[in-house]
């Protein structure tokens, strides 16, 4: 695999957002008692949905990003994490990053998700949303942003989510635009052109490689 020169100019900012993909964890939401008479409904929905779970020979790499005094950190994440959005931000959001972090998981030399916690705020990215119909970490992606009308495996990559979430990064929302719907690159080297622009591609490079042992 071709090395990848680290921007180290990378710096996490801590801002609001109120884009497509973004949203803020709220810590009083309140659960409606009168839902419970659809339960029965939301679990007919959720058979029609029924998704293997990713194993391992499924997934490319899952990784974090973060910065910690100043020094990148980058981890391997567990296959859990690679299933279930809930986890992964959940495990975003426990690391001790100086500004916030940065989760990615490639599935099946196919797709990426990518996915950045920044105190309240997270960002979500799915780099083609006909994913949603064969992984259930694609489809919580979908349900996450509210996307129901699916495209078809067949159509040109569909990236669901916030295309500018990288903009404080230099990549505008062309750049990630361009750069998932581009058939010629695989969601490896997806997530290492965005790493570059972390100043942590070498770190994930050595997670990734890590995946193929």
């Amino acid at each position: 695999m071709d090395g990848y020169e680290d921007d180290d100019s990378f710096e996490l900012v801590d801002r609001g957002d109120d884009r497509p993909g973004v949203d803020e964890v709220d810590d009083d939401d309140d659960v409606d008692d009168d839902e419970d008479d659809d339960l029965d409904d939301d679990d007919d929905d959720e058979d029609d949905y029924d998704l293997d779970d990713a194993t391992e020979d499924d997934v490319d790499v899952a990784v974090s990003v973060h910065r910690e005094e100043g020094r990148v950190v980058a981890q391997a994440m567990d296959l859990e994490a690679a299933n279930d959005l809930d986890v992964l931000i959940s495990q975003l959001s426990r690391l001790p990053g100086d500004a916030g972090a940065v989760g990615f998981v490639a599935l099946d030399d196919w797709i990426f998700v990518a996915v950045r916690v920044r105190g309240r705020s997270v960002q979500v990215l799915l780099s083609d949303g006909a994913a949603a119909e064969d992984w259930p970490l694609a489809r919580d992606v979908a349900d996450y942003l509210d996307e129901d009308d699916l495209p078809d495996d067949d159509d040109d990559p569909t990236p669901f989510g916030d295309l500018g979430m990288f903009s404080d990064l230099g990549m505008s929302e062309l750049d990630v635009e361009s750069l998932c719907t581009d058939d010629d690159m695989s969601p490896i080297d997806q997530i290492l052109t965005i790493a570059k622009r972390l100043g942590a591609a070498t770190e994930v490079e050595r997670i990734v490689d890590s995946f193929g042992d």
